[in-house]
């Protein structure tokens, strides 16, 4: 059975650990806690977690580096491992998606994410899957890099445990039924943007 590798984005700390841009490594711990692992660092520059997932031998990996040089982690881990492109799975926050709603799809632009950009360069094609755990847009003039680098809202904060464990149920749908029947399970019809709170 072949080996999959699931890469949470984000940056590495705790000073960024609530931020928008860390939705990867939140959805990246609860995999690895029904994985039941610890992570442990890696010579490839991640934090790793090895056991099997949904039946399958599995790798998920938290980039030590910063999310505009993940793609160096990444590939170091798919060459290490031995995974193919098609078997990545890249979990990453999403600005043109509503808070609350979550996309999957194979291939396509990096839509000005540094931590994609950089991981497309570094395994030299688009062709890995991606769970787009939205994150909505800023609001008024803010910049979207500030917008990424602050923690959810308060009002976001109450519906992200949900959200986290849909990720996580995403991933292992991509992993068992593949693309197109993950689409027709957890895409728009089911998966409405979350209203925060009044």
């Amino acid at each position: 059975m072949d080996r999959w590798l699931i890469v949470g984005l984000g940056n590495p700390g705790p000073d960024y650990a609530g931020n928008r841009h860390n939705a990867g490594f939140m959805v990246l711990d609860e995999l690895a806690a029904r994985v039941g692992g610890r992570f442990k660092t890696h010579r490839a520059h991640a934090e790793v977690v090895e056991g099997r997932l949904v039946g399958a031998p599995v790798v998920l990996a938290k980039p030590r580096s910063f999310m505009n040089l993940s793609g160096g982690p990444v590939k170091a881990l798919a060459d290490f491992y031995k995974v193919a492109p098609a078997n990545v799975i890249v979990v990453h926050d999403e600005l043109d998606i509503p808070y609350g709603a979550l996309r999957v799809k194979l291939g396509g632009g990096d839509n000005g994410h540094n931590g994609l950009r950089s991981i497309t360069k570094s395994l030299a094609t688009k062709d890995y899957l991606r769970v787009r755990f939205g994150v909505g847009r800023p609001p008024g003039r803010m910049d979207a890099a500030d917008y990424v680098l602050r923690d959810f809202a308060t009002a976001e904060r109450k519906e992200l445990p949900l959200l986290v464990d849909r990720a996580a149920d995403v991933a292992e749908s991509l992993m068992v039924s593949g693309l197109e029947a993950t689409q027709n399970t957890f895409h728009p019809s089911d998966l409405k943007p979350v209203k925060p709170p009044r």
